[in-house]
């Protein structure tokens, strides 16, 4: 079986603690981006959604230019590790209804692991059943 580093999307949308709320905001606004992923030197320290946006900074009056993510960001609820095996990975996302995980090498964030990825991974690593009178 393939491990999460094969599976995971690399790269994932990620800022430095010091960018502002403005910043995410611009990388939220993306449909594609549901979270920013806060680092400070690659380390994985935290997590930025719309929700965050509107309760920290939004909802209170702050201003989201000189907003640091550093003090907004939510910890992130799970990790996963990259060398995790592809069926452990998948049940935990399952158990933990978890929709997509940051991946973590050594604590620096190195991916993000989507649960309909991954399912759509291990479909294709299943072996396709032999059809009687060999068609």
């Amino acid at each position: 079986m393939s491990l999460v580093r094969d599976a995971m999307v690399p790269e994932p949308a990620a800022l430095a603690t010091d960018a502002t709320a403005q910043d995410a905001g611009r990388l939220l606004a993306r449909p594609e981006v549901r979270a920013v992923f806060v680092c400070d030197e690659g380390r994985l320290t935290g997590v930025v959604t719309r929700k965050t946006l509107v309760r920290e900074v939004v909802a209170p009056g702050r201003d989201p230019k000189t907003t640091p993510l550093g003090e907004i960001a939510e910890e992130p609820l799970y990790t996963i590790d990259s060398s995790e095996q592809l069926d452990e990975a998948f049940q935990f996302l399952e158990e933990h209804d978890a929709e997509r995980v940051p991946v973590t090498d050594g604590g620096r964030l190195v991916g993000v692991l989507s649960r309909s990825v991954l399912q759509r991974r291990m479909a294709e690593d299943e072996p396709v059943p032999e059809t009687p009178g060999g068609l």
